[in-house]
């Protein structure tokens, strides 16, 4: 056995921990009124209309996005419209530049395919959901006019949401509002259900 004489144990010394480094952005507090703009979206990935509402508040003389609400008569994808509008309020109440969330949005393809309109091809729901909130950023003159695929953007949208009177083209299937597949297609002029098993057509209705 050996024997240890006059040893003294040695204590490190900790460095104090460092607290993580704090995001400059600061989350804005919602006041009991804000403004708001509500778009008219007519998308060929739901049956029914949906309407975006765009709240913001003014910080001296611009405006701040603060929130968003999504709503339907289309309850299937109300979940749906609940998640995104809790993400992007969260995102523009915390995000100093929100702009980012359309690039996003964008880049999101629906699984089943997407559908073609008047502006041309469409890949997901979400993205038109970002070229609402596009326009919303364009009429707030939030966004620099250095971006040349805006205008494009603009034109588009301000026919989908705003113009009551403005029709998706049938060039592409559509989903059905009986099945709720994506089978709807412009049969002889009339909306036409190729699924076998549902077989749903406007002019019968």
């Amino acid at each position: 056995m050996i024997e240890l004489k006059n040893v003294r144990p040695r204590i490190r010394e900790v460095a104090q921990e460092r607290p993580l480094q704090q995001s400059p952005d600061s989350v804005v507090q919602r006041p009991e009124t804000v403004e708001a703009r509500v778009y008219k979206l007519k998308s060929g990935f739901v049956s029914h209309s949906v309407y975006v509402t765009m709240g913001y508040i003014w910080e001296g003389s611009h405006p701040r996005p603060i929130e968003i609400f999504i709503n339907s008569k289309d309850l299937t994808r109300a979940a749906e419209y609940a998640v995104l509008t809790r993400l992007i309020s969260a995102i523009f109440r915390k995000a100093s530049d929100p702009t980012f969330i359309l690039e996003e949005l964008k880049s999101i393809h629906d699984p089943n395919g997407g559908y073609i309109k008047k502006s041309g091809y469409v890949h997901s729901f979400y993205s038109e959901i970002a070229d609402v909130i596009e326009k919303f950023f364009n009429d707030m003159k939030l966004l620099t006019m250095a971006q040349p695929q805006i205008a494009e953007t603009v034109e588009v949208i301000q026919q989908v949401a705003v113009s009551e009177s403005d029709e998706i083209d049938n060039l592409a299937y559509k989903i059905c509002p009986e099945c709720q597949q994506r089978t709807l297609c412009n049969e002889n002029g009339c909306p036409t259900c190729m699924h076998p098993d549902c077989n749903y057509t406007k002019c019968d209705k």
